[in-house]
């Protein structure tokens, strides 16, 4: 089924003073206006479009990209304030709305919003929210742990990020377990590091092999850099090592136990030194 807020390929069914008619399913032909349509194109040819609403309220079709489509969260700049609402810049001519019931606190011009798109059940238009809850999904989730995910960093809280999970659950990183610059709206890759009893769910940056693995490279790396030795061991305190190496005491002694074992480096009370 073709609906509004998707990218599809269709057929050119005929030509016009206007642009070029698509064949929409149960859309109907739907117009791409001259200025997006190819002086080429005949009608049997493929395009690749873009459908949405126009200024006039009808089903039309673009070969702009949108940076968003229907049903999922983007980071969105609010370019205008009116009586109806916020609107967003989404990369389309025509700007994107957040009715004034679907904001939270209100939304300022020129700050950045992150956003749920979705079709408006009454008028079939597409519609943005700040409430994001609502559109995620209230069935359990089966994540296991270690598994890859794909993270919308949504909301800064007091114990580090909320982040929504491919885009149906939210899960938390701990601040105190994130050593990289993260903003509201990113989007990157995590993994599942711990459901809870209560089906909450913990989030990591690194599975425990890529952990394990980067934070050896690093403490390596240090070592280098330093000339083969260094002052930290398991009695330096979590912001020195923090400082040094990004990653915290815990992770540290882990990989600083894993390269001894390897016998890369040898530890003593003075600090670390790789193995000549």
């Amino acid at each position: 089924m073709i609906t509004l807020g998707q990218s599809y390929t269709l057929e050119v069914t005929k030509l016009s003073e206007h642009g070029a008619y698509l064949n929409a399913g149960e859309l109907g032909d739907v117009l791409l206006p001259r200025k997006f349509a190819s002086k080429a194109l005949t009608p049997g040819d493929m395009v690749d479009v873009f459908l949405y609403r126009d200024s006039e309220d009808r089903p039309v079709a673009t070969t702009q990209t949108p940076k968003a489509k229907v049903g999922e969260f983007a980071l969105l700049k609010v370019k205008q304030s009116t009586p109806v609402g916020a609107f967003l810049d989404w990369g389309l001519e025509k700007d994107l709305l957040v009715p004034f019931s679907e904001q939270g606190d209100g939304m300022r011009v020129g700050h950045s919003y992150v956003v749920f798109l979705y079709l408006d059940e009454i008028h079939n238009r597409i519609t943005a929210t700040t409430k994001l809850d609502k559109h995620l999904n209230k069935e359990p989730h089966r994540f296991k742990e270690q598994q890859a995910v794909d993270l919308v960093i949504a909301q800064i809280t007091d114990l580090g990020f909320k982040a929504i999970i491919n885009g149906t659950h939210t899960g938390i990183l701990y601040s105190n377990e994130v050593f990289q610059p993260l903003e509201i709206g990113q989007q990157i890759q995590g993994y599942i590091k711990q459901i809870r009893y209560d089906g909450k769910i913990d989030l990591c940056l690194q599975g425990t092999k890529q952990a394990r693995d980067s934070h050896a490279e690093a403490i390596l790396r240090h070592l280098e850099n330093r000339g083969g030795s260094s002052p930290l061991n398991d009695k330096s305190s979590p912001e020195e090592i923090t400082a040094a190496l990004h990653m915290s005491k815990k992770a540290f002694k882990k990989a600083v136990g894993g390269l001894y074992k390897q016998q890369k480096i040898t530890v003593s009370e003075d600090g670390i030194e790789l193995v000549k």
